[in-house]
């Protein structure tokens, strides 16, 4: 590849191996790499559970041993007015938002974007399993080749300008050989356990954590086949469609109907009763969806795709594309109908439309 001895980009480090082999790669094709450490929440930031301290120490030793300046910035305030704050909406709303989403659009890609602009980068550059290429006059994400890593669901809401923008050098790279690019680098942060979760969050307990800025309402749980009360919740904050921990019903043979013992599920909320309903058996026709209604559309190509052609979606992250036609019902929302059922269709949650290995944008599921 050509040198770009001229040319500045500048890397999001977050004291991983993926960002770390990102600015090692960029640096031995000639460009001129800064990395910048973003600090996004400052809300008890305790070792306990947050590991920013430790991730900012990973990256000084990451730029010492490539040889690269860093530069650390606090997007605290951006990230509690941009992503927190529509967090907390959405779950008082009684949906399940994806904060990741939203981080990405709104402060990896545009506050982090802005202010490596304001550094003089031509580029910036994260270490994200995603591509982007320019094909007819358009900026296309794509798929990651390594496709147990690939993020390009966490990226869809990004757009022309920002991709435009955008480098990702671990595009065509599996996860097993950046570790051992990492290794032959003497990259100390090469077998660092990769980070899981939301980032806010950490390691701690997940309802803890939102019980802290939403209080508990008790209600019923409810059987949706019966309307039998089959125990008590908390608050309908605190559960998501599909979910099967944390009930504290058991599958009791108590309240199974056609299967004995069978697991329970969540089915849906009713907010205004303050009722969870709930179902037994994986299988049950209440938890799948052969269509769904989209809104908070972000097309990549700033276009809807055509209506009627058949694509691939998922509604959750690690989900094999299903296929699906897409029809317009008004500017900003659209309903996806598929060809088979799709399991725990959340309300919150993205849907993510593809076409082969190119990510065309979605929505969030209504």
């Amino acid at each position: 590849m050509a040198l770009n001895n001229s040319k500045t980009v500048v890397v999001g480090l977050s004291g991983g191996v993926d960002s770390a082999v990102a600015a090692l790669l960029l640096k031995a094709q000639g460009w001129n790499v800064i990395g910048l450490f973003m600090k996004n929440w400052e809300d008890d930031d305790s070792e306990e559970y947050c590991s920013s301290r430790q991730d900012l120490i990973d990256v000084m030793s990451i730029a010492d041993t490539i040889g690269i300046d860093v530069e650390v910035v606090n997007f605290a305030k951006e990230y509690k007015e941009r992503v927190f704050a529509q967090f907390l909406k959405e779950y008082q709303a009684g949906r399940t938002p994806n904060p990741d989403v939203l981080c990405n659009s709104e402060i990896k890609f545009r506050a982090f974007l802005e202010h490596a602009v304001a550094m003089g980068a031509q580029k910036i550059a994260t270490g994200h399993y995603a591509g982007v290429r320019e094909f007819d006059g358009k900026y296309q994400l794509l798929k990651a080749e390594d496709g147990t890593k690939d993020q390009s669901y966490f990226l869809h809401r990004l757009n022309q300008q920002q991709l435009s923008m955008a480098l990702f050098p671990l595009a065509d790279i599996y996860k097993r050989d950046v570790r051992k690019m990492a290794v032959d680098a003497k990259l100390h942060v090469a077998v660092k356990k990769d980070s899981t979760g939301i980032c806010f969050i950490g390691e701690r307990p997940f309802k803890e954590f939102l019980m802290r800025y939403l209080p508990p309402k008790k209600g019923e749980i409810r059987c949706l086949d019966d309307d039998r009360v089959v125990g008590e919740h908390d608050g309908l904050t605190f559960h998501t469609i599909g979910q099967r921990k944390g009930l504290h019903i058991g599958g009791s043979k108590t309240y199974a109907k056609d299967g004995e013992h069978d697991a329970w599920y969540v089915a849906g909320k009713a907010m205004t009763s303050n009722v969870l309903y709930v179902v037994q058996g994986h299988d049950h026709p209440a938890l799948l969806a052969g269509e769904l209604r989209a809104d908070q559309l972000s097309w990549v190509s700033g276009q809807m795709p055509h209506t009627h052609w058949v694509y691939g979606a998922k509604t959750r992250y690690r989900q094999a594309d299903a296929p699906c036609e897409i029809e317009r019902i008004d500017g900003d929302s659209c309903q996806i109908t598929f060809a088979q059922p799709q399991w725990a269709v959340t309300p919150g949650q993205s849907v993510v439309v593809y076409e082969s290995r190119v990510c065309l944008g979605g929505g969030v599921i209504v």
